[in-house]
């Protein structure tokens, strides 16, 4: 595995320990401030612009219910300046398992040569019977 690669999944595993601790601050500090961010939440219209996306992290992560991600079948894919990371989130919540969702991470390098998020994506899966 590169480098690069073993740096993306590094940033991709910063994203969902950030949302575990439920920090509005750091998660703020994971995405680039460029008004070309944006974030669809699963069941939510897509949210662009920095001001709009961390205005969803906040009420997400302010709100009642804690979340725990199992994420599995990641991939990351790195090109120049530009990564990405597909993934399974298995979510538990405080009363048990909530489902899965796919989710793809979208992440530039920011101005220092860290990655910074600049899209997420997650949608619900659909259990087969």
């Amino acid at each position: 595995m590169s480098p690069e690669i073993i740096d993306a999944l590094a940033a991709n595993a910063v994203f969902y320990e950030v949302f575990e601790r439920r920090s509005s601050e750091a998660m703020e500090a994971l995405w680039l401030d460029d008004d070309s961010v944006s974030c669809t939440h699963p069941g939510w219209p897509t949210l662009h612009g920095p001001a709009a996306v961390q205005q969803s992290w906040r009420r997400i992560l302010g709100g009642p219910q804690h979340l725990q991600f199992i994420v599995s079948d990641e991939r990351a894919h790195v090109v120049g300046d530009v990564a990405w990371v597909t993934c399974v989130e298995n979510l538990l919540g405080d009363d048990g398992p909530q489902g899965s969702t796919a989710a793809i991470n979208l992440f530039r390098r920011g101005p220092a040569g860290a990655w910074r998020m600049v899209a997420h994506h997650a949608g619900p899966v659909m259990q087969r019977p």
